[in-house]
């Protein structure tokens, strides 16, 4: 498996999906994949990749939490909660995407 997360400069949120990211890999048995940040400094470099805004996280390249369109702009994502709204995903919620993906992996 493949983890990046893709993030502006001004996030404040990268470092969190960051750690959000390893506890949901270690917690769902891929502790050997490497996490890589990958910083979008242009529009043009967002709409090059699937950016939903700072951090979106993709797992073999596909977003964990697809939104209902890609963005160009170079701003914060905000993820649902059971809390309400949130800067990053929670680990849960991210290892049951990962395992939902490792189960329908070839």
């Amino acid at each position: 498996m493949r983890a990046e997360i893709l993030y502006i400069a001004d996030c404040p949120n990268s470092a969190a999906a960051g750690v959000v990211l390893r506890d949901a890999l270690d917690e769902t048995g891929h502790s050997n994949v490497v996490i890589e940040f990958r910083l979008l400094t242009s529009s043009e470099q967002a709409a090059e990749v699937p950016f939903a805004g700072s951090p979106t996280i993709l797992l073999d390249g596909v977003d964990a939490f697809p939104p209902s369109a890609r963005v160009t702009d170079l701003a914060c994502r905000v993820y649902r909660s059971g809390q309400g709204p949130a800067g990053v995903p929670s680990a849960v919620d991210l290892a049951d995407v990962i395992r939902e993906r490792s189960d329908t992996a070839p």
